[in-house]
């Protein structure tokens, strides 16, 4: 289906329509498709499976669906490729450079598949939902057994099965149907961390955004099933639960049924236990004063609120197809701040779109040094071959970009830090993470407004709640000693 086309189908489907689920039936076919897999797959010693991520959250939690599965059908899981039977690569494309990433990773594989010619390798997500994004996939590179775009996933048991019984390749693109599907198995990289997809796809059509065209129009999960889901984690000791959407303040639309997104998460905050609640992304004209006094009441949902702004600019905000303007943005951040004077408030920025002048940049700097950001992912506008954007004149030059996003970060740096500063001398509620990546002699974790904070400690501190000392604060860290744990 051609870009316009998938535009269309997508435009077609009203609003406010509840989504299509997965049928009794079709979940068993895949559950008869997965029995057929694992007894194909019975004569091998441990068959191994390897899943390769890149993108966003939601991506993540796809790939916990994926494992999910593959394990569902026989293989032991791995993250050597290596090591593996099947590798499944699941891709972004949100930016050029995750793109040709995971084109480049993907064609790495190509040696081991010479080495183990009966290797399976899948490719799957944004990348290969985009429009003759499959074409070009079997055209150029002839050692990708199966394509599946973001709809398909939960009909990766069939897929398999038929690239392993047909014994030829499989190319299952979005076709602008969108299916909930419940049930699918999870495999969960993190005992005590999980992400909760709460609904797919998205409206906005950001004129800078692929999202819409690779993941569809939103579609919401029932509350009760996500409810039960929770509840579930809760039960089994998750201590960080991490709603998931587009726009997750869009949720519960297309049912009508009197449950929104504050009513979603008030109802999660009623399920028993020590556990905390996050959620993202956030659209700023969806986000409501419901929204922010559900949050303030109860102490479950943790005080931080990523708000993406994307430009300070009234002007390019319209070139945008935002929706909202500066003022409608800072009133919801005031709005915050007098409800809870504590929350942490990150956001995203783009530099560079196509026509940002001097003054818009100014406009830019001038919103993040009023709202002051706890924390800001910035990033240079990335053309994406599809959207209104790309066909914008004036595409800003490299040149240009590159100084302005210094510039940026420069101004975000020594904001950070001021606002991380006010934490020396106190004490606070961190969630173990385990060694830090960077500084492996030092344990890393993060407070409920979502900062991050080191400290000396043990292997078993993780994936529990520790009272931690601040004695130094640093610009993208916190630093400190552990005095209590829970």
């Amino acid at each position: 289906m051609r870009r316009k086309e998938m535009k269309m189908a997508i435009m077609k489907r009203p609003d406010k329509a509840p989504p299509r689920m997965a049928t009794p039936e079709e979940i068993e076919a895949q559950r008869i498709y997965t029995e057929r897999v694992r007894t194909a797959l019975a004569s091998l010693d441990a068959p191994k499976a390897c899943v390769v991520t890149y993108g966003c959250q939601q991506n993540e939690a796809d790939s916990e669906r994926i494992a999910g599965m593959l394990r569902e059908m026989g293989y032991a899981y791995t993250s050597e490729t290596a090591e593996a039977d099947i590798i499944i690569v699941n891709t972004c494309a949100v930016r050029d450079h995750a793109e040709q990433k995971a084109l480049s990773i993907t064609g790495g594989y190509k040696h081991l598949k010479n080495k183990k010619p009966s290797l399976i390798i899948g490719v799957c997500g944004c990348m290969v939902s985009k429009a003759d994004m499959s074409d070009r996939i079997k055209r150029s590179y002839p050692y990708i057994d199966m394509v599946f775009g973001t709809e398909m996933l939960w009909r990766l048991p069939e897929i398999l099965y038929r690239v392993m019984s047909e014994d030829k390749r499989m190319f299952f693109p979005n076709l602008g149907e969108p299916i909930v599907a419940e049930g699918v198995p999870v495999l969960r990289e993190s005992g005590y961390k999980a992400w909760v997809s709460i609904m797919y796809g998205c409206n906005n059509f950001c004129t800078y955004c692929i999202v819409p065209y690779v993941r569809g129009r939103e579609r919401s999960r029932r509350p009760e099933d996500i409810i039960e889901e929770v509840r579930g984690l809760v039960r089994d000791g998750y201590r960080e639960i991490t709603l998931l959407g587009q726009n997750v303040n869009s949720y519960g639309k297309e049912f009508g049924n009197g449950c929104d997104f504050a009513d979603l998460l008030a109802r999660i905050c009623e399920i028993e236990g020590d556990f905390l609640v996050r959620f993202m992304t956030s659209h700023p004209k969806d986000a409501s004063k419901k929204l922010i006094d559900t949050m303030a009441a109860n102490a479950k949902i943790a005080k931080h609120f990523h708000l993406p702004v994307q430009s300070g600019s009234d002007r390019i905000l319209r070139e945008m197809n935002r929706h909202y303007d500066r003022e409608a943005y800072l009133s919801l951040i005031r709005y915050m701040r007098e409800k809870m004077p504590e929350i942490c408030i990150s956001t995203d920025i783009i530099v560079g779109f196509p026509g940002e002048r001097d003054e818009d940049f100014e406009d830019t700097l001038s919103i993040v040094k009023e709202v002051g950001y706890d924390m800001m992912y910035s990033f240079i506008y990335s053309k994406r071959t599809g959207t209104p954007a790309a066909e914008m004149p004036d595409q800003i030059p490299e040149k240009i970009t590159g100084e302005r996003f210094a510039r940026l970060i420069e101004t975000q740096n020594a904001i950070s830090l001021t606002r991380n500063l006010p934490y020396e001398g106190r004490d606070v509620r961190v969630l173990v993470d385990g060694r830090s990546k960077n500084n492996p002699d030092k344990f890393s974790g993060r407070t409920e407004g979502n900062k991050i904070v080191l400290f000396d400690g043990d292997d078993s501190m993780t994936g529990r709640f520790v009272t931690v000392h601040i004695s130094e604060a640093q610009t993208f860290a916190l630093k400190g000693e552990v005095i209590t744990e829970k």
